[in-house]
């Protein structure tokens, strides 16, 4: 059963992992945006109660590194994070159901 969840989840997983999310000549309102984007969707993985931590601590280290005045690292982090956030959402609506399917032993 387990199985056929990873199976329906392979391609979005997939698509965050071939991501490129380096930018070149970040500027500090593009890590703003980024920022608010990857905080949205992780606010609505909350609601849902699916959170996941490796969301939390990619938008912390992209804060450190926004703090840094490194905005290129920042923003890819805040767009790591969103991605992270949005496959966080995925995996709750879609196991919403999916315990239904589960084989009683």
């Amino acid at each position: 059963m387990r199985n056929r969840m990873f199976k329906s989840a392979l391609p979005f997983l997939l698509a965050i992992a071939g991501t490129n999310f380096a930018l070149a000549d970040g500027s500090e309102a593009d890590f703003k945006a980024a920022y608010a984007a990857a905080e949205a969707a992780n606010k609505e993985a909350g609601s849902l109660r699916n959170q996941w931590t490796t969301t939390a601590a990619t938008l912390a280290a992209a804060k450190k590194s926004a703090e840094a005045g490194d905005f290129d690292k920042a923003t890819a982090s805040a767009k790591e994070a969103e991605a992270l956030a949005k496959a966080s959402i995925f995996q709750a609506t879609s196991e919403k159901t999916r315990w239904r399917d589960m084989e009683i032993r």
